[in-house]
């Protein structure tokens, strides 16, 4: 935390979009530095999050890869092959569903699907997603938001959890 703490504002910027590919959120949580731990830049995370509209949650929305996209989940380096690792073993008639049913809910909502996937199987997020798909557009807005706000939960504690004066 304290390297963080003390890092230049567009390396601070680059962590955390890293987390949250959203450059205003980056930008309004970097500049409440220092941070004390770990829970208080979760804190501030969440608090900064909360004041972000469409236009930001589109953004970040937009950094992630579609739910069960095998081409980056065979990329053991990217962020969604541990995100959505459990994706890679479903049989081929769920991915083919959730490659479809990704389809259709962009074509009727403009954005990706966006769900927490750690700890989920390819059939439980196609059946969140079969759920999901006829939610209004602002209903999705708003479940995609609280979901993103999770990842980024996720993305920060594997980013400085390792931090030695974390543990």
């Amino acid at each position: 935390m304290a390297e963080f703490n003390s890092a230049v504002d567009t390396v601070a910027v680059d962590a955390l979009v890293g987390c949250c590919h959203c450059w205003r959120w980056a930008r309004e949580v970097a500049a409440q530095r220092p941070f004390a731990d770990l829970a208080a830049l979760h804190d501030c995370a969440a608090q900064v999050w909360e004041t972000m509209g469409e236009a930001e949650w589109l953004e970040a929305f937009a950094g992630h890869p579609r739910i069960g996209d095998l081409s980056v989940l065979r990329d053991k380096y990217s962020t969604a092959s541990r995100e959505q690792g459990q994706v890679a073993a479903a049989d081929e008639a769920v991915l083919q569903e959730l490659m479809q049913l990704n389809r259709d809910y962009e074509a009727r909502h403009g954005f990706i699907f966006i769900v927490c996937a750690s700890g989920k199987s390819a059939a439980e997020m196609r059946d969140l997603l079969r759920e999901r798909l006829p939610h209004s557009t602002q209903e999705e807005l708003r479940t995609g938001a609280a979901e993103q706000a999770k990842i980024t939960a996720l993305r920060l504690d594997r980013a400085f959890a390792t931090d030695p004066e974390q543990e």
